[in-house]
């Protein structure tokens, strides 16, 4: 380690990443006080009209098919995306790593090979797609939000980089993550902080949420995140995205980095972030496609099935029945997303569907051993991964100036759980029996539903939020237990935008009473003028496992939320 101080090595490290920046790419900047940024990309005069078609064409297999058929090369579409991404970098800080003459070089190569032998490489075939900055390419930095990880270059690339190569895609940037990436929001000593950009003042979630912003400014067709609390659906639904949530193993993991190593008990996962839903499907077939179980040891084999994407466990797609999770028990909604669920009610009565309420269980408990799991070292890998460069561990997101008066700030939810303590090895042993039983028991209620249902089927899927507000101020994500909950459950959930926070239609509502300090912390929180505007998502949970039959589940109520909107 040099003996450089640590705020040293990240200003160094901060200024080489500015030093990539294409000078001919930069723009004028607007005031720090515009907070919506999502205009700028069509009126700072940098993209072309053309470049401005390509970047703002949200349907993947659109995208694809002018690829493939050669209607649009993989310079151009690599190079216009490219352009809007050092835009949003400019806007909100959503980039660690920038090489655009070596994803230009790989873009070249596609074109050449299709020009050759006037076939695509693979299904992914000239694609750009940014990851998420645990994911080494070889030759590059691979920081992770920690200053002591400056200087560590890959000498490979990871399985799903050598998937994405092999099925034709175009790796072009990486993106920020939080400090030990254990938070729903982002920002790190190194590049700093990432703001979103339907309002720069509002989080766009974490920890892939340099992906919810690059995406959500339309810098990226197809990205790539993290979850093992949330990471991919509270960025997706901060910013208006849809994000899957695999089960443990479906998708490849080998070889990239993470914190808290050898915790699998509540495994992270990778998923795919895009404005479309067909980005989600295609990069999960593709990857699925390639085999990964053949790569990484934990993939699980199991082909892609197209019986399970037709929903032929769902009578068809035909009149199937939903669960609406209205409030956890633990933190209730605001009012903007007590909207969304109902809209979505509506749609999907309107669809021919049935829609009951869901009915909790054993949530508390799932609540505290979980975050027993998660805390059973009481931070000593965070802190021993800091002590690399003697950086301190962060302890709030709230930024030095201008906090937020209702911030909580609390990484883990002492509210709730109480003070935290170093488990040992047979105490451990404990929390990861009692959440297996915790699962049994969940899947013995979900089974039960079939009484309710009408349709001779237990409950298709539920409903729910991703978390209790739409993206809210820095410093202000305290909860994620809508999103955790399917994480220790292992349930395969994918989140999907509604609507928008309306100030006139989502009036705050009287005091309830409250579950806890949280839930009275996130109630005060709550000012319709200052959510006016912004992206509102839920997430549709679905059986481990079930990524082809959420993903088509996640299709019909898009479709249906779509034509209530005509």
């Amino acid at each position: 380690m040099s003996s450089q101080s640590w705020q040293d090595r990240c200003k160094a490290r901060k200024r080489a990443q500015v030093d990539t920046l294409p000078k001919h790419w930069l723009i004028d900047l607007p005031s720090d006080d515009q907070r919506d940024v999502r205009d700028i990309p069509r009126t700072c005069g940098l993209l072309t009209l053309r470049e401005l078609e390509i970047t703002e064409t949200t349907d993947v297999d659109c995208l694809l098919l002018n690829l493939r058929t050669a209607i649009w090369s993989s310079v151009e579409v690599t190079t216009a995306f490219y352009k809007r991404a050092i835009i949003a970098q400019q806007l909100t800080n959503c980039l660690t790593e920038i090489f655009v003459d070596r994803a230009l070089a790989r873009a070249k190569e596609v074109d050449v090979f299709l020009k050759t032998t006037g076939k695509p490489i693979g299904p992914l075939h000239g694609l750009p797609i940014s990851l998420k900055d645990q994911f080494p390419l070889k030759g590059l930095e691979t920081i992770m939000g920690y200053a002591g990880w400056i200087g560590r270059y890959a000498d490979s690339d990871c399985v799903l980089a050598e998937i994405l190569y092999e099925q034709g895609a175009i790796p072009f940037v990486r993106t920020n993550v939080p400090q030990t990436l254990m938070w729903g929001e982002t920002y790190n000593h190194v590049f700093g902080r990432t703001t979103n950009p339907f309002d720069r003042y509002m989080t766009p979630g974490g920890s892939s949420g340099g992906e919810g912003a690059l995406i959500g400014l339309r810098g990226s067709p197809l990205g790539v995140g993290t979850d093992i609390g949330g990471s991919v659906r509270i960025p997706s639904a901060f910013c208006g995205l849809y994000g899957l949530r695999p089960s443990y193993g479906r998708l490849p993991y080998a070889k990239a980095v993470n914190v808290a190593e050898g915790q699998e008990s509540i495994s992270s996962v990778l998923g795919p972030m895009a404005n479309n839903l067909s980005g989600v499907r295609v990069f999960t077939k593709a990857v699925i496609d390639a085999k990964p179980w053949r790569r990484d040891p934990l993939a699980v084999r199991k082909d892609w099935q197209w019986d399970e994407y037709a929903l032929a466990e769902h009578g068809g797609g035909g009149r199937m029945c939903f669960a609406i999770m209205w409030d956890n028990g633990v933190v209730k909604p605001h009012p903007p997303v007590r909207r969304a669920m109902e809209l979505t009610k509506k749609a999907l009565e309107a669809a021919g569907h049935t829609v009951i309420d869901w009915e909790n269980h054993r949530h508390l408990e799932l609540y505290e051993c979980t975050e027993r799991i998660f805390a059973a070292d009481d931070a000593q890998d965070y802190l021993t991964e800091c002590a690399l460069s003697g950086e301190p561990l962060i302890q709030t997101m709230s930024p030095d100036t201008d906090a937020h008066e209702y911030a909580l700030d609390e990484p883990f939810a002492r509210a709730i759980v109480g003070e935290r303590r170093h488990l040992n090895a047979y105490e451990l042993w404990q929390q990861h029996k009692q959440k297996r039983d915790l699962r049994q028991s969940h899947l013995d209620h979900w089974e039960a539903t079939v009484a309710r249902t009408g349709t001779g089927r237990p409950v298709d899927a539920i409903i729910s939020p991703v978390a209790p507000y739409t993206a809210c101020p820095h410093g202000c994500n305290s909860d994620a237990f809508y999103t955790t909950l399917t994480n220790t459950l292992d349930y395969t959930t994918c989140a999907f935008p509604v609507t928008y926070a309306d100030a006139e239609l989502d009036k705050a509502e009287p005091p309830h009473r409250f579950y806890n300090h949280e839930d009275e912390a996130v109630y005060k929180l709550y000012d319709p003028q200052l959510f006016h505007g912004l992206p509102v998502g839920l997430q549709l949970i679905g059986r481990t496992l079930e990524e082809e039959g959420v993903i088509a589940m996640t299709e019909v109520v898009d479709k249906a939320l779509k034509a209530i909107k005509q």
